[in-house]
């Protein structure tokens, strides 16, 4: 290999090359250190994750943060993210990202398979970022078809024409394909180091580039990018049905001893996985409640130096002790753009690895002061070219519907949009009841939020959407009584399905149940009717749900016990056709599940 060679991570059927250079080769005007020479340079990470395409400032809730004085602001928008990040910029700086930056969005991205989200981080400067779960929100081959460009197969290309392809890598260490066989033609193309090859073929065959190397004055840093393994339990199961998701800390391992083999030992950690938080804390305290982002940021190898995380939405800055007792960061950003995470550190240029007692962080919140105009000019011709779409009146509502869960577990937006689903499929698939998984409850509905300036308690197309994005399909399967047991007891942590933690299903009108808190997993559920009549365990029922569910989505896997399956109307337009049939709609009382101590 040449002074100037690269050594390609290109894997056959992978999504985009992951370049590695090796720890001699010097990039363009880089200079060799000697002992008597050696010195440190300055480089910093700016961080965001979980964008979620929130071009246009998030509302609501979502649009708030505390800050760093214990104030709740206004923060988020694409065009204070730029202006922030602008600001925050210097000669040393790498934008970097922690995954779900497209997925789950609004209107103004996700109507054009999220292409408007990633050109606007390619403006923004962003050179590598993790993939997380929503990522993979329309599967394996459209995430390629996202970082290598070319228009959408069904709906051609967008109004900015033919896509070009993501402007920085995506990474992920342990997504790997399920059937290493059929592509190992992939192996070869890893270059000459029989080590490497060796490496990677006792791993396996990686879906996606594991790694990205980014020189900064003359140094190279690795970054290792990581999605939580939980994704096929969140995610819909055909678009990944060729993938499987590994163990992070494992993965991380593997590609930490990649990097250190071609002699990069400054090493960072994007990783899709976090932890909650204690509410109301400053985005700059270690509020983090350990859990599954702890885990790996404290068990990952130790040549790694910091773990920036994502998919809790949180906003914390931790330093927990690495494997062999040292210090490492452990921060997050919250969501929707509304923080940037700005890491400083020192780079030892004889040793090329991370000075650990340099490395300074600081949650900066994006607060909307300050917009770049060259990003609200790019906003606004995207909300133009939506907006016929998006400002179209398709209902009333009486008051602001929430999605936040009350005592039993329901919201009264979650139950709202199951008795839309209700209505949507009794007619075609027989249904008897339907259920919602609360987190495609994405926003509340706003009394005030109408962007096309109706009146109050207008709701659009664009609002319906942006309550729930992901274009999912209706199905009904029918489940014995027993089954819709089994599927209800796999709401709470415990059992065979190992729930991350307890998911109410939004249940509609017609369906009433009881939990017991202090029951035993496989007994907490009782008292199921069905318009006011008791289920038995052998009856048949007709269960509607979203294909998500249906297919296991969110670790309830007793749904694919279901039989007779039939499919209906997107799950957007059950809920639009709902809101104008039953015009005005006043939220429903959140009484449908009782729960005893």
């Amino acid at each position: 290999m040449t002074s100037r060679s690269l050594l390609r991570l290109t894997m056959a059927g992978a999504v985009a090359s992951g370049a590695v250079l090796l720890a001699s080769v010097l990039p363009a005007g880089a200079s060799t250190t000697t002992a008597s020479t050696v010195r440190t340079v300055p480089v910093r990470l700016l961080a965001l994750n979980d964008f979620h395409g929130h071009l246009e400032p998030p509302t609501g809730s979502s649009g708030r943060m505390v800050d760093e004085n214990g104030k709740t602001v206004d923060a988020g928008g694409a065009a204070y993210v730029a202006g922030r990040m602008k600001a925050l910029t210097d000669a040393n700086t790498i934008a970097v990202a922690q995954g779900d930056l497209i997925g789950a969005t609004p209107l103004i991205s996700a109507a054009y398979h999220d292409e408007p989200s990633v050109e606007f981080l390619g403006k923004l400067g962003l050179k590598v970022a993790a993939v997380g779960n929503h990522e993979f929100d329309e599967g394996y081959a459209e995430l390629r078809r996202i970082m290598k460009g070319g228009c959408h197969p069904v709906d051609g290309c967008s109004p900015a024409g033919e896509w070009k392809g993501a402007q920085f890598d995506y990474v992920g260490a342990n997504v790997l394909f399920k059937n290493p066989s059929e592509k190992s033609d992939a192996l070869s193309a890893l270059g000459s180091s029989d080590r490497i090859k060796k490496l990677l073929a006792g791993w396996g065959v990686p879906a996606l580039p594991p790694v990205s190397i980014q020189w900064k004055n003359g140094v190279p840093i690795g970054f290792i990018g990581l999605v939580t393994q939980t994704t096929p339990n969140i995610v819909t199961s055909e678009g990944i049905k060729d993938l499987k998701f590994v163990d992070e800390v494992k993965a991380a391992n593997v590609a930490s001893k990649l990097l250190k083999l071609v002699g990069v030992k400054a090493q960072v950690v994007l990783m899709h996985e976090g932890d909650q938080v204690t509410a109301g804390q400053s985005p700059d305290a270690c509020s983090a409640v350990p859990g599954a982002g702890n885990r790996i940021a404290t068990q990952v190898d130790p040549e790694i130096d910091l773990v920036l995380s994502g998919h809790s939405h949180q906003a914390y800055k931790c330093v927990v002790k690495d494997p062999a007792g040292q210090d490492r960061l452990y921060s997050q950003g919250g969501s929707f753009g509304r923080v940037i995470t700005q890491v400083d550190l020192q780079v030892n240029t004889r040793s090329r690895d991370i000075v650990r007692s340099s490395v300074v962080a600081d949650n900066h919140v994006v607060t909307r002061t300050d917009a770049d105009p060259d990003i609200e000019t790019f906003v606004k011709e995207w909300k133009d070219r939506v907006a016929p779409v998006a400002n179209r009146p398709v209902g009333k509502i009486t008051t602001g519907i929430t999605n936040e869960a009350g005592p039993t577990g329901e919201s009264p937006l979650g139950d709202l949009i199951a008795d839309a689903q209700l209505a949507a499929t009794k007619t075609g698939g027989n249904a008897q009841l339907a259920l919602m998984n609360p987190g495609g409850v994405r926003l509340p509905l706003s009394f005030l939020g109408s962007p096309a300036g109706e009146g109050d308690g207008v709701v659009t197309y664009g609002e319906a959407f942006a309550v729930q994005p992901f274009n999912n399909l209706m199905q009904v399967v029918t489940l014995t009584g027993a089954q819709l047991k089994t599927v209800l007891e796999q709401q709470f942590t415990g059992g065979p399905n190992n729930q991350a933690f307890t998911k109410i299903l939004q249940p509609s009108a017609n369906f009433t149940y009881t939990y017991t808190q202090s029951a035993a997993w496989g007994s907490k559920v009782s008292n199921m009717k069905i318009d006011g009549v008791p289920v038995t365990d052998t009856q048949s029922i007709r269960v509607a749900a979203n294909n998500f569910l249906v297919g296991g989505g969110d670790a309830f896997l007793a749904f694919k016990d279901g039989t007779d399956l039939w499919s209906g109307p997107l799950d957007i337009d059950a809920f639009v056709d709902y809101l104008g049939q039953n015009n005005p709609v006043a939220p429903p009382a959140t009484n449908r599940i009782t729960v005893l101590p």
